[in-house]
Formats: structure tokens, C-alpha cells, sequence
């Protein structure tokens, strides 16, 4: 009687257990499908994090074009003419790669010596800066 229960015993341990097919493509399955649920999410936060990205460039663009007209309004001439500064000049104190527009003729426009629209766009998307708020298109 005692070997036939050692005998089952070792029967059951020499037995190897694991996953059939069909578990396993279960499991595939299952991983795809959350996948798939989740890549349109990331795409949602990667959207996002490029027009943070515009609006903070956006703001070192208009930080460094008001440094360099209050640095041109010291050197202003006596009549109080000021030279508003040049685009490239404002993208190499901000230190970014985009472009600053022109609209309407204008670079930048300054009303009683503060920024008032600035326009700058950079891999596709253009960012509005309207004396208080930041725009993205």
C-alpha cells in the first residue's frame, strides 16, 4: 500500500506541468488588445507635451526681445528713438531653433515699451503671445 502511494507521488512530481498553445495566445491576445487601448493615449500626451514645449519657447522668445529693447531703449538716441531688435537677434538670446514671424510687417510689436504680439512657430505649430496669453495652432 505505501508504494503504490510513493509511487504516485513520484509519478506526479515527474510530470511536467506548463501552458498549452491555447493559453499562451490567450495571454498574446489579451497584451495586444491593452496595447491597443493604450497608444492612442500616449499620442494624446505627446500632442500635449509639444505645444508645452512651443509655449515655453514662445515665452524665452519674448523674454529676450524685451531685454533687448529695454537694452536699445538705454542706447536710444535723444529724440527717443528706439531700433526694435532683429528676429535672429531674439533667436540666438532665447536660444531656440523655430522661427519668429512677421505679421503684419511687424517683427514684434512694442506699445509703451512692452511686448505686445509676438508671433513664433517651430516644427509646424505656431504660438501667439497677445500681450498676457500664449495661443497655439
Amino acid at each position: 500500500m505505501m508504494e503504490k502511494m510513493i509511487a504516485l507521488q513520484q509519478k506526479r512530481r515527474s510530470k511536467k506541468g506548463g501552458f498549452t498553445l491555447v493559453e499562451l495566445i490567450v495571454v498574446l491576445v489579451i497584451l495586444a488588445i491593452l496595447a491597443a487601448l493604450l497608444i492612442p493615449a500616449l499620442t494624446g500626451y505627446i500632442n500635449r507635451a509639444k505645444e508645452k514645449q512651443i509655449v515655453a519657447e514662445t515665452r524665452q522668445c519674448v523674454m529676450a526681445a524685451q531685454t533687448l529693447y529695454d537694452e536699445a531703449y538705454a542706447d536710444a538716441d535723444k529724440n527717443g528713438n528706439v531700433t526694435a531688435p532683429s528676429n535672429s537677434e531674439i533667436q540666438k538670446l532665447a536660444e531656440v531653433k523655430g522661427n519668429v514671424l512677421e505679421t503684419d510687417g511687424h517683427k514684434i510689436l512694442f506699445t509703451n515699451g512692452r511686448i505686445t504680439h509676438l508671433e513664433y512657430s517651430n516644427n509646424g505649430i505656431t504660438c501667439t503671445y497677445n500681450g498676457s496669453t500664449y495661443d497655439c495652432k
